[in-house]
């Protein structure tokens, strides 16, 4: 049931979660501004009389393959410098590096086209050709998606959390599926770091939730997620959370260091919870139409970047929330008070989180219990310990 399935090699006929990202104003392609959203698109670059004949180096058979010029669009959740933004600024110059340049993608940041609700509507409409897409803003449209949304899933092991993302069949043949339902289409599914809380009281118990103001993404398993813990959970875009926390509208939020740090959401937050209980999953996806109308050769060079980018993307993640942890406990402008949950209060968050797979198993749409089953499978198979 663990199986390698190597998504896009070939016709691919595979059809994706949670929390926010982002933060800058303006800029070519984007810029930051302390959220998770923000900036300008970038110019088009590419010039209309490139070379129909440009060659593409075909590394598996160090062959040349001709591909017909294009340009096309790529807009991610976040802004300059951040996570999903860098990992598409390299997906675009692989891209253009074997294609010899004929393959041109303009990358634009969070804000530059639109929320994040927007962006989903544009890859859909053929607007953008690719998208970053995290499954907690596509909960509603595809319900099985918010499976990324249960706490406590995954392990704590963020690099066996990134095999388990790249093998599942699970995740990359029947919740795929889902999404290519929707006219989105899965290219990977990959990790942005564990999972952090940060409010303006400390967030150690259960009873620290109680009435507590969180925010989320707008996906109802999230929203049942802190219930679960006595919260009052709260949807609102990343592009409107800065504000929110500095002015009360919410008392916390949860998100991968980098973000927290980039965001400057520790400018109004006093404490940090490295809770680690859950990870912020995100899908490179691409249009259906759009990709099933390219030839073979141009087909395999978007293929060939993708897994080549599956590693890339890990580091980038770990580079940035290794760098942004230590900017936060250096900061003596804006101190916070980090603290690590034992294994003794995790297991108490642990213990009311379980609960909620039922719900999902109930609600989640029609998969959601197959898909869920296999996952826990793959997971215990992976090493990982399922309740």
């Amino acid at each position: 049931m663990f199986k390698k399935t190597g998504l896009l090699t070939g016709a691919l006929t595979l059809g994706l979660v949670l929390t926010a990202c982002g933060g800058n104003d303006g800029g070519d392609n984007g810029g930051n501004d302390g959220g998770n959203n923000g900036g300008n698109g970038g110019e088009n670059t590419n010039e209309e009389g490139n070379d129909a004949d440009a060659g593409a180096e075909n590394d598996g058979e160090g062959e040349t393959v001709d591909v017909e010029p294009q340009e096309w669009r790529f807009v991610v959740e976040e802004t300059q410098g951040q996570v999903q933004y860098v990992y598409a600024q390299e997906f675009a110059d692989l891209v253009s590096e074997k294609s010899d340049g004929a393959l041109e993608i303009d990358v634009y940041e969070f804000g530059a086209l639109g929320s994040e609700v927007d962006q989903v509507e544009q890859l859909t409409g053929n607007v953008v050709e690719f998208a970053i897409i995290s499954p907690g803003f596509t909960g509603t449209l595809v319900p099985e998606g918010n499976i990324f949304a249960l706490q406590f899933l995954f392990t704590d092991d963020q690099e066996l959390n990134q095999e388990i993302l790249n093998d599942s069949e699970a995740i990359n043949e029947h919740l795929a599926a889902k999404y290519e339902e929707q006219g989105i289409m899965p290219l990977s599914f990959w990790t942005e770091g564990a999972m952090q809380w940060t409010g303006n009281s400390e967030l150690r118990t259960p009873e620290d939730f109680e009435g507590f103001q969180m925010r989320t993404q707008e996906s109802p398993l999230i929203l049942e997620s802190y219930e679960a813990y006595g919260a009052n959970p709260t949807a609102m875009s990343w592009g409107e959370l800065y504000t929110g926390l500095q002015q009360g509208a919410v008392e916390g939020q949860e998100n991968p260091i980098f973000f927290i740090a980039d965001a400057n959401f520790n400018e109004v937050q006093d404490h940090m919870t490295i809770s680690n209980h859950n990870m912020y999953v995100t899908m490179t996806t691409v249009n259906p139409d759009f990709y099933e109308g390219l030839d073979e050769a141009t087909q395999g060079i978007i293929d060939e970047s993708i897994e080549e980018m599956r590693q890339r993307g890990f580091d980038i993640q770990q580079e940035q929330n290794d760098e942004f942890l230590s900017q936060i406990e250096d900061d003596d402008e804006n101190p916070t008070e980090i603290y690590e949950l034992s294994e003794d209060e995790r297991d108490a968050f642990r213990e009311l989180a379980l609960p909620v797979r039922d719900y999902y198993r109930e609600n989640g749409g029609d998969d959601a219990e197959m898909i869920l089953d296999m996952l826990e499978e793959e997971i215990e198979e992976a090493g990982g310990t399922v309740e």
